[in-house]
């Protein structure tokens, strides 16, 4: 699933020519430049060459290369991009550049990366390694189409790549490939049976095809294998196969309703460390979900019948009231709240209103949905928290909230009815996190809708002032644009969010029974056969119409394919 180490013979010349650096090349040189030599050793005997200031030129890039191989293998990835960026000052080459963008690929800048497999397929003739990873880069940017020929290249230089068979499948499964990705990857099983990465990737095809058992063994097996023998690649960010494998394995225990193990592999999975981007991003995911297990009493039935919430059900403000109960696989869930009864900050009339015109909306196409209005902080994170309990079986979740929303240090927050700030308190403890619901559903079989008319006036900004706090958030209007849209690790239904207004500016209130977005939405919810981004632009519309332009709705995507909310 990683990246391939280009071949040795990329390298620059011979780095030890002259005899009067002796000391360099019988003691130094050797513990630089050979991968095998643990991380700490190779570091310090580069930097104790490049101290000895005798070595130019390509001497010296080959130096800076082999301490940034060393940066690389810590995980350290600022200082692997310092020291390749300074070999290819020195003497461009293509395992320069790989290098380095192998760096950027594992710090999540996919752009960076391409740019510099770019520039080291210019320098030399086509390369497998580095076509292959371009198409990792290519993949976390969400071009599948590109990725797939940036495999297909690779296997036709080298047909024997397991990973790249591996990759190309996960390619195809992002694009609903699932017969094509089991081939790909059990062919890669084929190639090199010891790998644990396409294990952990037909972990995935098989949650999403609902086989959990088959799930399991394949997380079991890769865990062993990744224990067993640990990646020799020194482009595999250190422990990121076991964390994914620990993952996966967790998120199919808890499918099948099997808290207990779920939660050992989650407690596993944040006990390792992480150094790149997608095992931080799956941390992130294990942190919430172990929350969530840990507060589960019963366990999941397997074929649970399809709810549907009564009005007895649904909840408003802090009264207790049953959950609806699990969903199936392949249910279409929703949460739903609107909160309006603000008892310290500005009321609002109309997310109560929103609400339940949404809701309405929802179940009117077939949606199970979890209705909940001018929610305290207690209530709205228990009904978000069994919300994201239920819809790890569920085909398609969709979360709609109206109400205040701010933005703090870029992170987004939603507004409780009973959010005060006072003296001496966190701001963002009263408040519920975006990033953590966002994170809770970050499970790659299933796909998500995030919508939210949020961005009203910062409802807090006099009491900041008035109680002197110093983590002012008057300075940032609305709501800031997401810096991911999960981590799309493996295979991925993909995710959309989509605000009433553009990052960072304000939505309006409107004058009516519903505020201007979310009557444009209720409107075109339920049209048959209107794919959800051309609902969305329907809604844009709408509201950039009856605002007179002052408001234009937003919306990102990492969707993998067309999504249909109301079927014809």
């Amino acid at each position: 699933m990683r990246r391939l180490l280009v071949a040795l013979s990329l390298l620059l010349a011979t780095l030890w020519s002259a005899p009067a650096f002796a000391q360099a090349r019988s003691q130094l040189g050797p513990l630089c430049t050979t991968d095998t030599t643990p991380t700490d050793q190779m570091i310090d005997a580069c930097t104790k060459i490049i101290a000895l200031k005798v070595f130019k030129g390509e001497q010296l890039a080959t130096v800076y290369f082999w301490r940034a191989v060393g940066w690389n293998k810590k995980g350290d990835y600022a200082k692997a991009v310092a020291d390749a960026t300074e070999a290819i000052r020195l003497q461009p080459s293509q395992a320069a550049y790989n290098l380095r963008g192998s760096a950027y690929y594992d710090r999540g800048e996919h752009d960076i990366a391409i740019a510099d497999f770019d520039d080291a397929l210019k320098l030399g003739p086509p390369d497998s390694t580095i076509f292959h990873n371009r198409g990792n880069a290519w993949r976390g940017k969400g071009d599948y189409a590109k990725a797939i020929a940036d495999y297909d290249a690779t296997i036709k230089l080298e047909p024997k790549s397991a990973f790249s068979f591996q990759n190309r499948g996960i390619a195809k499964a992002a694009l609903g490939d699932l017969d094509g990705a089991l081939a790909d990857i059990n062919q890669a099983i084929r190639l090199d049976p010891t790998l644990p990465q396409p294990l952990i990737n037909r972990t995935a095809i098989w949650r999403a095809r609902g086989d959990l058992d088959r799930a399991i063994a394949d997380g079991s097996e890769a865990i062993r294998l990744a224990k067993e023998k640990p990646p020799a690649n020194i482009m595999t960010p250190p422990n990121s196969v076991l964390i994914a494998g620990y993952t996966h394995r967790a998120l199919a225990y808890e499918a099948k309703g099997d808290y207990a193990r779920a939660r050992d592999d989650y407690k596993a999975t944040l006990a390792i460390v992480a150094s790149d981007a997608g095992s931080k991003a799956n941390q992130a995911t294990a942190k919430v979900r172990l929350s969530l297990v840990t507060d589960a009493v019963a366990p999941i039935p397997r074929d649970a019948p399809t709810p549907t919430v009564a009005p007895s059900q649904q909840r408003t403000g802090a009264a207790s009231a049953p959950s609806p109960a699990p969903a199936a696989r392949g249910t279409r869930m929703a949460l739903v709240i609107g909160n309006g009864a603000y008892a310290h900050v500005k009321a609002l009339p109309n997310p109560p209103n929103d609400a339940r015109a949404v809701a309405k909306s929802l179940r009117d196409i077939g949606f199970t949905v979890s209705e909940g209005v001018d929610l305290d902080r207690t209530a709205m994170q228990k009904m978000t928290r069994d919300f994201l309990r239920e819809a790890a079986r569920a085909q398609v979740a969709v979360i709609y909230y109206a109400g205040h929303g701010v933005q703090v240090d870029g992170r987004n927050y939603l507004i409780p009815v009973d959010v005060e700030l006072k003296p001496g308190a966190s701001m963002t403890d009263a408040m519920i996190d975006m990033d953590t619901i966002m994170a809770g559903l970050d499970d790659q079989v299933r796909t998500n809708i995030l919508i939210f008319d949020a961005c009203r006036n910062n409802p807090m900004a006099h009491q900041v002032a008035s109680t002197g706090a110093n983590r002012g958030i008057e300075g940032a209007s609305g709501l800031a644009a997401p810096t991911s849209l999960g981590a799309g690790a493996t295979l991925g239904a993909g995710t959309l969010i989509a605000f009433a207004t553009a990052p960072g500016q304000v939505a309006l209130d409107g004058e009516g029974a519903n505020s201007p977005f979310s009557a444009a939405l209720s409107r075109h919810l339920g049209t048959p056969g209107l794919e959800v981004q051309q609902m969305l632009t329907r809604v844009r519309t709408d509201v950039v119409s009856s605002t007179k332009s002052k408001q234009v709705p937003w919306s990102n995507s990492s969707l993998l394919g067309e999504v249909y909310l109301a079927e014809n």
